[in-house]
Protein backbone atom coordinates (compact mmCIF):
# COMPACT_ATOMS: atom_id res chain seq x y z
CA UNK A 1 0.00 0.00 0.00
CA UNK A 2 1.27 3.25 -0.87
CA UNK A 3 0.94 5.66 1.95
CA UNK A 4 2.23 9.50 2.55
CA UNK A 5 5.10 10.08 4.99
CA UNK A 6 7.27 12.97 4.72
CA UNK A 7 8.16 16.12 2.44
CA UNK A 8 9.16 15.04 -1.01
CA UNK A 9 12.33 16.03 -2.73
CA UNK A 10 15.07 15.31 0.24
CA UNK A 11 18.09 14.12 -2.02
CA UNK A 12 20.64 16.49 -3.70
CA UNK A 13 19.17 19.01 -6.30
CA UNK A 14 19.13 17.96 -9.68
CA UNK A 15 21.11 19.42 -12.65
CA UNK A 16 18.90 20.79 -15.43
CA UNK A 17 19.98 19.97 -19.20
CA UNK A 18 20.06 23.87 -20.84
CA UNK A 19 18.73 22.95 -24.27
CA UNK A 20 19.14 27.07 -25.71
CA UNK A 21 19.19 30.35 -24.75
CA UNK A 22 16.36 32.82 -25.17
CA UNK A 23 17.43 36.50 -25.42
CA UNK A 24 14.78 39.56 -25.62
CA UNK A 25 11.04 38.78 -25.18
CA UNK A 26 9.69 36.54 -27.42
CA UNK A 27 12.82 36.02 -29.19
CA UNK A 28 12.34 39.62 -31.37
CA UNK A 29 15.43 41.11 -32.86
CA UNK A 30 16.29 43.80 -34.92
CA UNK A 31 13.24 45.55 -34.51
CA UNK A 32 13.44 48.25 -31.69
CA UNK A 33 13.35 47.18 -28.20
CA UNK A 34 9.65 49.16 -26.63
CA UNK A 35 8.81 46.25 -24.20
CA UNK A 36 11.94 46.68 -22.15
CA UNK A 37 13.06 43.25 -22.00
CA UNK A 38 15.70 43.67 -24.70
CA UNK A 39 18.46 43.06 -22.34
CA UNK A 40 16.78 39.67 -21.01
CA UNK A 41 18.37 36.42 -21.16
CA UNK A 42 16.99 33.50 -20.01
CA UNK A 43 17.64 29.89 -20.50
CA UNK A 44 15.68 27.22 -21.77
CA UNK A 45 16.55 23.87 -19.85
CA UNK A 46 14.76 20.55 -19.59
CA UNK A 47 14.70 19.39 -15.78
CA UNK A 48 17.08 16.66 -14.40
CA UNK A 49 16.29 13.26 -12.77
CA UNK A 50 15.43 13.36 -9.23
CA UNK A 51 17.47 11.44 -7.14
CA UNK A 52 16.41 8.81 -3.90
CA UNK A 53 14.82 9.54 -2.08
CA UNK A 54 11.96 11.60 -3.88
CA UNK A 55 9.87 11.95 -0.78
CA UNK A 56 6.42 11.61 0.12
CA UNK A 57 4.55 8.76 -1.31
CA UNK A 58 6.46 9.23 -4.37
CA UNK A 59 9.39 6.25 -3.65
CA UNK A 60 6.56 3.89 -3.17
CA UNK A 61 4.41 4.81 -6.23
CA UNK A 62 7.40 4.84 -8.35
CA UNK A 63 8.24 1.40 -6.62
CA UNK A 64 5.24 -0.09 -7.18
CA UNK A 65 5.12 0.55 -11.14
CA UNK A 66 8.00 -0.58 -11.43
CA UNK A 67 7.39 -4.18 -9.38
CA UNK A 68 4.11 -4.19 -12.01
CA UNK A 69 6.25 -3.69 -14.88
CA UNK A 70 8.91 -6.20 -14.19
CA UNK A 71 5.79 -8.94 -13.60
CA UNK A 72 4.80 -8.01 -17.28
CA UNK A 73 8.70 -8.72 -18.76
CA UNK A 74 9.53 -5.02 -18.81
CA UNK A 75 12.44 -3.00 -17.44
CA UNK A 76 11.57 0.05 -15.75
CA UNK A 77 14.48 2.01 -17.41
CA UNK A 78 13.08 0.71 -20.71
CA UNK A 79 9.53 2.40 -19.83
CA UNK A 80 10.30 5.66 -17.61
CA UNK A 81 13.45 7.37 -18.78
CA UNK A 82 14.10 9.79 -15.50
CA UNK A 83 11.97 10.39 -12.67
CA UNK A 84 11.63 13.75 -12.41
CA UNK A 85 10.45 16.28 -8.74
CA UNK A 86 9.90 19.59 -9.20
CA UNK A 87 10.36 21.62 -7.02
CA UNK A 88 11.91 19.84 -4.50
CA UNK A 89 9.86 20.33 -1.29
CA UNK A 90 7.25 19.35 0.73
CA UNK A 91 4.98 21.57 -2.49
CA UNK A 92 7.16 19.05 -4.89
CA UNK A 93 5.49 17.22 -7.90
CA UNK A 94 6.01 14.04 -9.29
CA UNK A 95 6.60 13.81 -13.42
CA UNK A 96 7.49 10.29 -15.27
CA UNK A 97 9.16 10.86 -18.35
CA UNK A 98 7.79 7.91 -19.98
CA UNK A 99 9.43 6.02 -23.41
CA UNK A 100 5.99 6.89 -26.10
CA UNK A 101 6.40 2.90 -26.81
CA UNK A 102 5.23 2.04 -23.28
CA UNK A 103 3.06 5.03 -22.57
CA UNK A 104 0.14 2.86 -23.03
CA UNK A 105 1.57 0.38 -20.72
CA UNK A 106 1.93 2.67 -18.06
CA UNK A 107 -0.70 4.45 -17.87
CA UNK A 108 -2.98 1.02 -17.84
CA UNK A 109 -0.59 0.49 -14.52
CA UNK A 110 -1.02 3.47 -13.05
CA UNK A 111 -5.25 3.28 -13.52
CA UNK A 112 -5.81 -0.27 -12.76
CA UNK A 113 -2.83 -1.05 -9.76
CA UNK A 114 -4.97 -1.06 -6.46
CA UNK A 115 -1.90 1.15 -4.94
CA UNK A 116 -2.03 3.61 -7.95
CA UNK A 117 -5.35 4.10 -9.02
CA UNK A 118 -4.70 7.23 -11.04
CA UNK A 119 -8.34 6.70 -12.53
CA UNK A 120 -8.85 10.04 -14.00
CA UNK A 121 -6.75 12.26 -17.06
CA UNK A 122 -7.46 15.92 -16.88
CA UNK A 123 -6.23 16.01 -20.46
CA UNK A 124 -3.33 16.45 -22.57
CA UNK A 125 -0.86 19.34 -23.50
CA UNK A 126 1.93 19.91 -26.03
CA UNK A 127 5.19 21.72 -25.70
CA UNK A 128 7.27 22.53 -28.25
CA UNK A 129 11.27 22.82 -27.51
CA UNK A 130 12.55 23.51 -31.24
CA UNK A 131 15.87 23.26 -29.68
CA UNK A 132 15.71 20.23 -27.83
CA UNK A 133 16.99 18.16 -30.98
CA UNK A 134 15.52 14.83 -31.28
CA UNK A 135 13.00 15.22 -29.21
CA UNK A 136 11.24 18.76 -30.31
CA UNK A 137 7.47 17.64 -29.70
CA UNK A 138 6.47 17.03 -25.90
CA UNK A 139 3.24 15.59 -24.83
CA UNK A 140 2.40 16.10 -20.75
CA UNK A 141 -0.53 14.16 -19.31
CA UNK A 142 -1.97 15.49 -16.10
CA UNK A 143 -3.39 12.34 -13.93
CA UNK A 144 -5.16 12.53 -10.58
CA UNK A 145 -6.34 9.51 -8.36
CA UNK A 146 -9.55 10.40 -7.03
CA UNK A 147 -9.31 6.96 -4.52
CA UNK A 148 -5.72 8.39 -3.00
CA UNK A 149 -5.98 12.09 -3.35
CA UNK A 150 -3.04 12.67 -4.80
CA UNK A 151 -1.69 13.95 -8.63
CA UNK A 152 1.22 13.26 -11.44
CA UNK A 153 2.32 14.21 -14.47
CA UNK A 154 3.97 11.74 -17.49
CA UNK A 155 5.56 13.27 -20.11
CA UNK A 156 6.59 11.57 -23.42
CA UNK A 157 8.96 13.09 -26.01
CA UNK A 158 9.17 12.40 -29.91
CA UNK A 159 10.86 14.21 -33.04
CA UNK A 160 9.72 16.30 -34.44
CA UNK A 161 10.65 14.42 -37.99
CA UNK A 162 8.83 11.15 -36.50
CA UNK A 163 5.86 13.20 -34.55
CA UNK A 164 3.94 10.19 -33.15
CA UNK A 165 2.66 9.30 -30.01
CA UNK A 166 0.62 6.09 -29.24
CA UNK A 167 -3.32 7.29 -28.06
CA UNK A 168 -4.21 7.01 -24.18
CA UNK A 169 -7.80 7.06 -25.69
CA UNK A 170 -8.19 2.94 -24.59
CA UNK A 171 -7.52 3.75 -21.17
CA UNK A 172 -8.60 7.13 -20.82
CA UNK A 173 -11.39 7.81 -23.09
CA UNK A 174 -12.33 11.44 -22.21
CA UNK A 175 -8.14 12.23 -23.72
CA UNK A 176 -9.88 11.96 -27.24
CA UNK A 177 -10.83 15.92 -27.28
CA UNK A 178 -7.35 16.82 -25.35
CA UNK A 179 -5.08 14.92 -28.04
CA UNK A 180 -6.94 16.54 -31.41
CA UNK A 181 -6.60 19.87 -30.00
CA UNK A 182 -2.88 18.85 -28.83
CA UNK A 183 -2.41 17.26 -32.97
CA UNK A 184 -4.20 20.71 -34.01
CA UNK A 185 -1.79 22.96 -32.21
CA UNK A 186 1.09 21.24 -32.10
CA UNK A 187 1.59 18.56 -34.78
CA UNK A 188 1.74 15.46 -32.59
CA UNK A 189 0.00 12.44 -34.33
CA UNK A 190 -1.99 10.06 -31.69
CA UNK A 191 -1.67 6.54 -33.52
CA UNK A 192 -4.67 4.98 -32.50
CA UNK A 193 -6.99 7.64 -32.18
CA UNK A 194 -10.57 6.78 -33.00
CA UNK A 195 -11.08 10.35 -35.22
CA UNK A 196 -7.78 12.12 -34.97
CA UNK A 197 -8.95 15.40 -36.99
CA UNK A 198 -8.08 19.20 -36.35
CA UNK A 199 -10.60 20.42 -33.29
CA UNK A 200 -10.59 24.17 -33.78
CA UNK A 201 -8.46 25.02 -37.03
CA UNK A 202 -10.15 24.51 -39.82
CA UNK A 203 -9.16 21.21 -41.74
CA UNK A 204 -7.30 22.98 -44.46
CA UNK A 205 -5.36 25.16 -41.74
CA UNK A 206 -1.76 24.91 -43.16
CA UNK A 207 0.84 24.32 -39.92
CA UNK A 208 0.13 24.07 -36.12
CA UNK A 209 -0.19 27.54 -34.27
CA UNK A 210 1.08 26.57 -31.15
CA UNK A 211 4.60 25.55 -32.37
CA UNK A 212 7.26 28.13 -31.79
CA UNK A 213 8.39 28.26 -35.43
CA UNK A 214 4.87 29.10 -36.59
CA UNK A 215 4.75 32.66 -38.14
CA UNK A 216 3.03 35.14 -36.05
CA UNK A 217 0.90 36.61 -39.37
CA UNK A 218 -2.75 36.10 -39.49
CA UNK A 219 -6.14 37.51 -40.50
CA UNK A 220 -7.53 41.19 -39.97
CA UNK A 221 -10.16 41.34 -37.51
CA UNK A 222 -12.75 44.02 -37.56
CA UNK A 223 -15.59 45.44 -34.91
CA UNK A 224 -17.34 48.47 -34.77
CA UNK A 225 -16.02 49.29 -37.94
CA UNK A 226 -12.08 49.20 -36.89
CA UNK A 227 -9.88 46.72 -38.25
CA UNK A 228 -7.10 45.07 -36.20
CA UNK A 229 -4.11 44.17 -38.80
CA UNK A 230 -2.45 40.51 -38.65
CA UNK A 231 0.33 40.56 -35.66
CA UNK A 232 3.07 40.40 -38.84
CA UNK A 233 1.93 43.54 -39.99
CA UNK A 234 1.81 45.72 -36.39
CA UNK A 235 5.93 45.19 -35.90
CA UNK A 236 8.50 43.92 -37.63
CA UNK A 237 10.55 40.98 -36.18
CA UNK A 238 12.99 39.22 -37.51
Amino acid sequence: MVTDSGSAGTGSLPQPEVVDVRRGLFGARGSGDTSGYGGLVQPVAMPGAAERPYGGWFDEAVDVLAEVLAARGVPFDEAVERVVVDPPGARAELTLWVARERLVTVCQILRDDPDLRFELSLGVSGVHYPHDVGRELHAVYHLTSVTHGRRLRLEVACPDADPHVPSTTPVYPANDWHERETFDFFGIVFDGHPGLARIEMPDDWPGHPQRKDYPLGGIPVEYKGATVPPPDTRRQYS
